[in-house]
């Protein structure tokens, strides 16, 4: 075990070192501060008292049910995903926390690259340290994609159901995060 251990550190040892240099560059050319006082000063940032309580139970369900017990990573949910991913030889799932995705939205691509999820990581830790966890929830709302343009619960409560993100429903609610998985797929207008 010891010896795994150490191949994997010096296996992995590059790819750290690359994912920390993008997560100082990131931050270093917008703090984290600053980028989220730039959302929150956004038209499509909701107060997390002003989303539905309904819809943030949807949401944790689905993308982060340990979302209040973990800090940045959800080590369960990392194992399940690797453990799927080694079974299938590729990447079929994903083990990234709430966290982790609105650092990916703040600041990097979506290019599948091992040093993206280390860098990824590295600004998830710094937003759970500097943030409430439901203010991390309020920031991942107001940059979460939806489909058709709606960037936003906000927008796509707007959007798809004329109503406010503290009004949306059950339903609504579903159809909204299950956008979340694939836009294109799951366009709440089409459902």
């Amino acid at each position: 075990l010891l010896i795994v251990t150490v191949v994997a550190g010096v296996l992995a040892a590059p790819y750290i070192k690359e994912g920390y240099a993008m997560y100082r560059q990131a931050v270093e050319q917008m703090p984290i501060a600053d980028k989220v006082e730039e959302i929150r000063s956004s038209d499509a940032y909701t107060p997390f008292e002003e989303i539905s309580p309904v819809f943030v139970n949807e949401l944790l369900r689905s993308e982060d049910r340990r979302f209040y017990q973990h800090f940045a990573v959800d080590p369960i949910s990392l194992v399940r995903a690797v453990g799927a991913n080694v079974l299938h030889g590729r990447l079929v799932q994903g083990g990234s926390t709430i966290t982790q995705q609105l650092a990916k939205n703040m600041y990097f691509s979506f290019e599948k690259k091992l040093e993206r999820k280390i860098a990824e990581v590295f600004v998830a830790f710094q937003l759970e340290r500097l943030y409430t966890k439901d203010e991390i929830l309020s920031l991942y709302c107001a940059l979460a994609y939806f489909g058709q343009n709606c960037y936003g619960v906000k927008h796509a409560a707007g959007y798809y159901y004329s109503t406010e993100p503290h009004l949306l429903n059950e339903q609504q609610s579903k159809e909204l995060v299950k956008a979340l998985k694939a836009p294109s797929v799951y366009n709440p207008s089409t459902m």
